[in-house]
C-alpha cells in the first residue's frame, strides 16, 4: 500500500531527525511505528513469554545500591523546600 502524507516543514524535519537517531530510513520509522499501533508486540506474546521479555529488560539494567528508607520517606523527599 502507498500513502501520501503533507507535513508541514518543522514535523517532517522531527520526523527525518527520530528516524535518523534511530538509523532508519523514514519509510522503515514509520513502518515500525504503523507496526506498533496496528499490532502490539505484546499481543503476539503469551503471558509466560511476556514474563520472560519484562525479566530479561529488568536485568540488562545494572544494579544500584538501594535507597534508604529516609531517602524515600515524606520527610526525606520534602526536606528544606517548605520553609
Amino acid at each position: 500500500m502507498t500513502v501520501t502524507l503533507h507535513l508541514n516543514p518543522e514535523l517532517e524535519a522531527g520526523l527525518m531527525a527520530q528516524a535518523h537517531a534511530r538509523g532508519k530510513s523514514v519509510e522503515e520509522f514509520l513502518v515500525s511505528l504503523v507496526e506498533g499501533v496496528v499490532q502490539p508486540a505484546s499481543d503476539a506474546l503469551t503471558s509466560d513469554q511476556r514474563a520472560d521479555a519484562f525479566e530479561a529488560w529488568s536485568a540488562s539494567h545494572r544494579l544500584t545500591t538501594p535507597l534508604s528508607d529516609y531517602a524515600v520517606s515524606r520527610e526525606g523527599i520534602y526536606e528544606g523546600c517548605c520553609g
